[in-house]
């Protein structure tokens, strides 16, 4: 007498695959959700910015940071700056220091200093006494946030090549993202426009931009590699 065998039928089988299909289309679906959310997040960081800087301007009539009335217009305890680093004393119109100055140097740094003044004035969360770094912001990534006033000296620029009236870098972020995120905000070029990557996170000035595809635009001799740590920074 024969034993009759058991197994899956193909219609079974078919069943397992498209079940296993809808998962792995809904997993890599959520990664893209996720992925785009922490770029949008990454924007908004850049685009909040200039509105701090209005904001301030609007009703105090001075640049955070640089306000040469901060206790009148803030209150006791916040912190006034005579002579920043970089030479420049406050009220001058310029954010004097450099964006990656840590809470060490509130009291010589306008670029520290900012974030006190936003705060202090209700313009952006945060804590408003600035004792350790981990008071300054970070981004999505954990990657610092600073700013500082540009210029058209090109010793004097963080990347070469970019300059404008004021600075915003934000440290940190992935190679794939730096390229989505100059896509959204700029030219699609980490390379050109008001939106440029450079990689790590140094501490000098003069860096080299990197590129979206080797020599594109010519010129560019090095890409954005995706999965690298980036520093992208815009001016405005």
């Amino acid at each position: 007498m024969r034993q009759q065998q058991s197994g899956f039928t193909l219609v079974e089988i078919a069943i397992v695959l498209v079940i296993i299909g809808l998962l792995l289309g809904g997993v890599l679906k959520g990664q893209e959700l996720i992925n785009s959310a922490k770029v949008k997040n990454f924007a908004n960081d850049f685009r909040n910015i200039p509105l701090f800087i209005y904001g301030y301007q609007d009703k105090y009539k001075a640049l955070p940071g640089d306000d040469s009335g901060a206790v009148a217009h803030l209150g006791a305890g916040a912190t006034q700056i005579a002579l920043a680093s970089g030479g420049g004393t406050a009220g001058n119109g310029v954010i004097n220091g450099n964006w990656w100055d840590g809470a060490a140097s509130l009291a010589a740094s306008e670029s520290v200093a900012f974030w006190e003044h936003v705060r202090r004035a209700n313009l952006a969360a945060g804590a408003t006494a600035i004792a350790a770094d981990s008071d300054l912001p970070k981004n999505a990534d954990g990657g610092w946030i600073g700013i500082e006033s540009g210029s058209t000296v090109a010793a004097n620029q963080y990347i070469t090549g970019l300059s404008g009236t004021y600075i915003v870098c934000s440290a940190g972020i992935l190679g794939k993202f730096a390229k989505q995120l100059d896509s959204n905000v700029d030219d699609g070029n980490p390379f050109t426009g008001s939106m440029r990557a450079t990689p790590g996170m140094p501490t000098a000035r003069g860096n080299a931009a990197h590129c979206s595809v080797v020599g594109t635009p010519a010129g560019c001799a090095t890409a954005v590699d995706d999965a690298s740590p980036y520093t992208v920074c815009m001016a405005f």
